[in-house]
């Protein structure tokens, strides 16, 4: 049995979590529980998170949630000037692109993801899709330009910040991105990456095992 478990079904932010741990080779026990009464509102659950949010790690005896937060604390732990900076400045730009992503892209990409794709076709609101879209223009054109002049966020090597960011908007690559191509490079690059896919795999399996009213009470409760 592995001192790491992993709380949270992959098509939500747990995919964050299991993305870097695949990513670091460590072991781990993944946990797949769903939203809302019948997993993560559960007493059992809320033992371990009192949010009622996915995802959560317990790490031996270190208890934390935040999938953010989980994924810098597993690359510092593991791979210090690896997949984490090493010095001072550079993890400060890690937690820079981490905290923008969840700011400012992470809430459109859901939305559009959700009137586009995720929700039934019938149920699906044209326009809250291309307010998403319009909301999405000025984070994207930072974005793009952050990587048009280099392969990742701080400069040649793969890091955590390209796998926070990656992750946040990995559902953007299903977008027409035209208008952001050193976006779609970047990202395509970043979910090709052995580790991405493999946590792709259980992600869109997760997906394909949805039922539509989970997708509904995803889109009711966040506001989407």
């Amino acid at each position: 049995m592995s001192d790491l478990r992993i709380y949270g079904i992959a098509r939500t932010r747990a995919f964050r979590a299991l993305w870097v741990a695949k990513e670091l080779g460590i072991d781990y026990e993944h946990f797949p529980v769903e939203i809302g009464d019948a997993g993560a509102r559960t007493p059992e659950f809320l033992a371990i998170n009192p949010n009622g949010r996915l995802p959560v790690i317990v790490d031996g005896d270190f208890v934390l949630f935040e999938s953010l937060a989980i994924t810098m604390y597993l690359a510092k732990k593991h791979s210090v000037g690896k997949l984490y900076p090493a010095t001072l400045e550079r993890e400060a730009r890690t937690w820079q692109w981490s905290l923008w992503a969840v700011t400012e892209v992470d809430r459109g990409v859901n939305i559009w993801s959700l009137h586009a794709v995720r929700l039934p076709e019938a149920e699906r609101d044209k326009a809250r899709r291309e307010e998403a879209l319009k909301v999405l223009v000025a984070p994207f054109k930072v974005l793009d330009a952050a990587v048009s002049k280099q392969p990742y966020l701080l400069g040649n090597d793969f890091t955590v910040a390209d796998l926070n960011v990656a992750a946040v908007i990995s559902r953007a690559i299903e977008m027409d991105l035209s208008a952001s191509p050193n976006i779609k490079v970047w990202l395509t690059r970043c979910l090709e990456r052995p580790a991405a896919r493999e946590a792709l795999a259980l992600k869109s399996k997760a997906d394909s095992e949805t039922p539509a009213e989970i997708t509904r009470r995803i889109a009711r409760t966040n506001r989407l």
